[in-house]
């Protein structure tokens, strides 16, 4: 082969390549072996989906639907080129009797669109909007591959890691912000054979640098954006303004959360009652504290009498609160990197760390959805939860899951007192942080 990210050299055999592909999957899905034919894209493909325990016979989860769906999408940057998408591949798709798919940066299908029959066949498959086609969760596809990889990929065939998908080809490229670089999903194009042309890599590739240019075109970099602050799941945070990133100490973290909570703004001894639990700190120390993160934002954006930001600014914290409210629990967990400002003591934090923290877990078991529990076991915050483990194993009940519940129970009832049945990360938060 010698393009390895091409499926098909020209004039080669597809029905053969795929009775040798399917010898080469059967062989390492039950001997562990790499045969020599299986390119090597696909193979490290193959190990990865291997190591994070994909099974051949498995399939696609649904994690978002109705409303979490539409929320999710509505606020995802590729929601601003999918008019560009449809056109350039809307009619090819439909003609050619294949799909088109969107996947976000965690291998989340957001739009499948195309011809109809085509669609009703993927369905069985659930390769549906909302369904999770990350590498690490199906194994090697196009979307999932493209995303976990960083560069455009084609699938052909027997190269899917699950037999359900073999029938089926695919070629997609992933999307970047044009002005981070970080990958914001994939573009894809799914059908049959014809789609191991070369052509079909070049086209989502270019489809892909002309979605990143209308990007770049309607968010130009100096248009100033809403300042951006995020605060979860870090000590200290980071604040976007004006296309630059500013890393915030404690203290002033603590301070852009506040204010960015109460746009009316917060009078002095406001600010030292949610700062500080000791009461002998002295409003000197909290001026002091102000004018170095005026000096540090530049003029304008920070205001006194009484305290407060000129801009609104967004934070990470209200974008879960937000989505709380409407009800998109797996858009609220998606956008939930850890608990706020974990290592800050201020009293007016704590309070806030722990209300978004209790609502979001509370959502999650009543939501019953395992990849989302799962998600939250498995994060440093909810190693010991046990309410977020029983939950998980009422609806996963694996070997390894109930084996963890059944640690954490053990813990509970040991004369020392083991962990807290309320599990609500304390033994994280209170780990040494770096």
């Amino acid at each position: 082969m010698t393009d390895p990210w091409v499926a098909l050299e020209a004039g080669a055999d597809p029905a053969e390549r795929v009775r040798v592909l399917r010898r080469a999957h059967e062989t390492f899905t039950t001997a562990g072996t790499m045969p020599g034919p299986v390119r090597s894209v696909v193979a490290e493909s193959w190990r990865r989906s291997a190591r994070a325990g994909v099974g051949p016979d498995g399939t696609a989860s649904v994690e978002l639907t109705d409303g979490d769906l539409g929320a999710y999408r509505a606020d995802h940057p590729l929601a601003r080129v999918m008019p560009l998408f449809r056109e350039l591949m809307g009619t090819f798709a439909a003609d050619g009797e294949h799909l088109l798919a969107v996947c976000d940066a965690h291998g989340r299908l957001l739009w499948v669109e195309g011809h109809p029959a085509t669609r009703r066949r993927a369905d069985g498959m659930n390769f549906v909007p909302g369904a999770r086609w990350a590498e690490s969760a199906v194994g090697t596809n196009a979307p999932g591959t493209a995303v976990a990889v960083d560069r455009p990929v084609q699938v052909f065939a027997a190269e899917h890691f699950i037999r359900r998908v073999q029938p089926w080809t695919c070629a997609a490229a992933p999307v970047h912000d044009p002005r981070t670089g970080r990958v914001l999903g994939a573009v894809d194009i799914t059908g049959g054979d014809g789609l191991a042309h070369p052509h079909s890599l070049g086209f989502v590739q270019a489809v892909a640098r002309a979605a990143e240019a209308q990007l770049a075109l309607l968010a130009p970099p100096s248009t100033p954006d809403t300042p951006l602050l995020g605060a979860l799941g870090r000590d200290e945070a980071e604040l976007v303004l004006d296309g630059n990133r500013i890393r915030l100490s404690r203290r002033h973290s603590e301070i852009l959360v506040l204010l960015a909570r109460h746009p009316e703004g917060l009078s002095g001894d406001e600010l030292l009652c949610a700062l500080y639990a000791d009461e002998s700190v002295t409003p000197v120390t909290l001026r002091a504290e102000l004018a170095r993160l005026r000096r540090l934002l530049g003029p304008g954006l920070l205001a006194s009498r009484p305290y407060r930001l000129t801009a609104a600014v967004e934070s990470d914290v209200t974008v879960v609160e937000r989505r709380l409210r409407a009800g998109a629990v797996t858009a609220a967990a998606k956008t939930y990197a850890g608990p706020l400002l974990p290592g800050s003591q201020a009293p007016a934090i704590v309070r806030l760390r722990e209300r978004l923290t209790g609502e979001l877990r509370t959502a999650l078991v009543a939501h019953h959805d395992p990849d989302l529990l799962a998600d939250w076991a498995h994060a440093p915050w909810g190693e010991d939860d046990l309410e977020v483990w029983r939950a998980l194993a009422a609806v996963r009940p694996t070997a390894p899951v109930r084996a963890r519940l059944a640690s954490l129970e053990a813990e509970l009832t040991a004369p020392s007192g083991g962990t807290s049945g309320h599990g609500r990360g304390a033994t994280w938060l209170q780990r040494p942080r770096v």
